[in-house]
């Protein structure tokens, strides 16, 4: 459906504010000038402002705010990204969309992309807040021809993975991971990961994994449960950032994550890159799921991805699930 305006909107991409000539364009991707001018205007009641550039050409010199599935396909392209990408304007969760369609016997890998969410969700049935179309709510489903026990460490490793690729990126030396799944910058979260599989005996039979990743959206804007613990990455960076760009480079990250995860012998062992991203190490916490809450002092991961925490008693232990919360000293 997009394939001509996605086309259109890489050409431009490549350009990087150089004008763009309609006639150069026809000519390359083998339409009329007619085709390539009534795109163009389809393009502008969607938002998108051309700046003509007299006998040069067309300059993009706006794009609207949220995602649009044209340019977010032309970001792609040109990371040669090749998995299938939806993008859905409402759903009540990525989650459960790629969920239903794993189901209906979908091809995978592919990706669900949401501008909104109306009941998004995080671990242990929170609820992830999603209504702000200037963030970016995705999951990625996979059939993968795993064991079970490969699992312990998978949202622990795309997290991490996650996590390095965003602090490249934007040279965030703060960003760090929050064991299991939560991505923070100053004591903010700026993101969540949920992973949801089918499980056969002896082997993974789909797999969703899920984030929602703050990007735009301004915290004091965020609903009043949240808005003190809630960041973004344009909060933590002071500046807005490409939308489009960001997407696309998050969804070819993860892509590339889950192929290394899913190609490796054994499953991946954790601790060296988590010690550079831990957010907890030497801190105090207490980690509960059910029961009395384990409380001690957070010393890392073992191989297994699990959370080694030191008791008062002196002693350590390994938790492999629960809810982590900072003590006071």
């Amino acid at each position: 459906m997009y394939d001509l305006e996605s086309s259109i909107l890489k050409a431009f991409l490549l350009a990087d504010g150089a004008p763009v000539s309609g006639d150069r364009m026809a000519r390359e991707l083998g339409v009329s000038r007619v085709s390539v001018w009534q795109r163009l205007e389809r393009l502008r009641s969607a938002g998108f402002v051309f700046d003509a550039a007299p006998r040069k050409g067309y300059r993009l010199t706006h794009i609207p705010p949220g995602l649009h599935p044209a340019l977010l396909d032309a970001h792609l392209r040109l990371l040669k990204v090749r998995a299938r990408v939806d993008f859905l304007p409402e759903v009540d969760s990525t989650n459960s969309e790629a969920e239903r369609r794993l189901a209906g016997g979908a091809e995978a890998p592919f990706v669900v992309l949401a501008g909104r969410q109306t009941a998004g969700r995080g671990r242990l049935g929170r609820v992830w807040h999603s209504e702000h179309p200037e963030n970016l709510y995705a999951s990625f489903a996979f059939r993968p021809f795993l064991s079970p026990d490969r699992m312990q460490s998978f949202t622990l490793m795309m997290g991490l993975r996650v996590c390095e690729r965003l602090a490249i990126r934007h040279a965030l030396p703060g960003l760090r991971l929050k064991w299991p799944n939560d991505l923070v910058c100053s004591g903010r979260k700026l993101a969540g990961m949920l992973t949801e599989a089918r499980m056969d005996s002896d082997q993974v039979r789909d797999l969703v994994f899920g984030i929602g990743l703050n990007v735009n959206s301004d915290p004091a804007a965020l609903p009043a449960e949240v808005r003190d613990t809630a960041g973004s990455l344009a909060h933590a960076l002071g500046s807005k950032l490409d939308l489009h760009a960001e997407a696309a480079d998050l969804i070819a990250g993860v892509l590339d994550a889950y192929e290394e995860f899913e190609s490796s012998r054994v499953a991946p062992d954790p601790r060296a890159l988590f010690s550079k991203y831990d957010s907890l190490r030497g801190r105090p916490v207490s980690v509960g799921l059910r029961g009395t809450p384990l409380s001690g002092v957070a010393e890392g991961v073992d191989e297994r991805g699990a959370l080694l925490l030191r008791l008062p008693d002196g002693s350590l232990t390994a938790v492999n699930a629960g809810e982590v919360t900072l003590r006071k000293a």
